[in-house]
């Protein structure tokens, strides 16, 4: 456990991405929000552990934040942890892989030596998990992608990358919840606003949903809402 300046604390479980670990970390998060503990103030799970924020002079910690935080980890772990799947939403995104939202479709295509209708098959075809939100607000980071389409990140990452971007590296994938920067390889777009401030969940993704990929033609997208 390291701390996060003087009113968080990030429990790590492993430094490298670890399904089974990321998996363990989301169940250990749901256990402590579970405890509704007056002094967290917010828990994060990360692809190898977890970030909690923390009221560092409440009287239930004792006067020393990170112990009371050490002894409520070893008693979650000891305890039964909530099920993988208990609250596990699916989650179902249209996805237009037409060439004009697709810019690294053909590069992905001869870099596998799968055809572009592969390419978009087998990413349509999975199933993901959301191992966490990061980077940006409503940016999820999925796992499941296909092993024949891990390619790595794009040696030059571009300055902006549209809103809705779906794109792919390593064995994850992504939605672009805005635009911004990014060095993933773009291979289709969702017409589906991924992240609105100014509704009552900002983001349509939370840490553990499962979310599948619909292909959708150009003519849907564009009629889309």
């Amino acid at each position: 456990m390291v701390p996060l300046g003087d009113c968080a604390a990030y429990v790590e479980f492993a430094q490298d991405l670890d399904l089974e670990v990321n998996a363990l970390c989301q169940r250990l998060a749901a256990a402590v929000h579970a405890r509704r503990l007056p002094w967290i103030r917010d828990v994060v799970p990360a692809l190898g552990g977890i970030g909690l924020h923390f009221q560092p002079d409440h009287p239930e910690t004792g006067g020393d934040a990170l112990a009371a935080i050490a002894r409520m980890i070893d008693e979650c772990l000891k305890a039964r942890l909530p099920d993988a799947d208990e609250n596990a939403r699916v989650v179902e995104v249209p996805v237009c892989y037409d060439a004009e939202y697709a810019p690294d479709l053909d590069e992905i295509s001869q870099k596998t030596n799968l055809s572009k209708e592969q390419v978009i098959g087998l990413h349509a075809a999975a199933e993901y998990r959301v191992l966490m939100i990061g980077f940006a607000p409503g940016h999820a980071y999925m796992g499941g992608l296909d092993k024949r389409l891990a390619v790595p990140r794009r040696a030059s990452p571009r300055a902006l990358v549209p809103s809705g971007s779906v794109a792919i590296a390593n064995r994850q994938t992504v939605v672009y919840p805005y635009a911004i920067s990014g060095g993933w390889s773009v291979i289709g777009r969702t017409p589906v606003a991924v992240f609105d401030a100014a509704r009552e969940s900002p983001s349509l993704f939370t840490t553990g949903d499962r979310v599948r990929f619909r292909r959708i033609s150009r003519e849907e997208f564009l009629r889309w809402p």
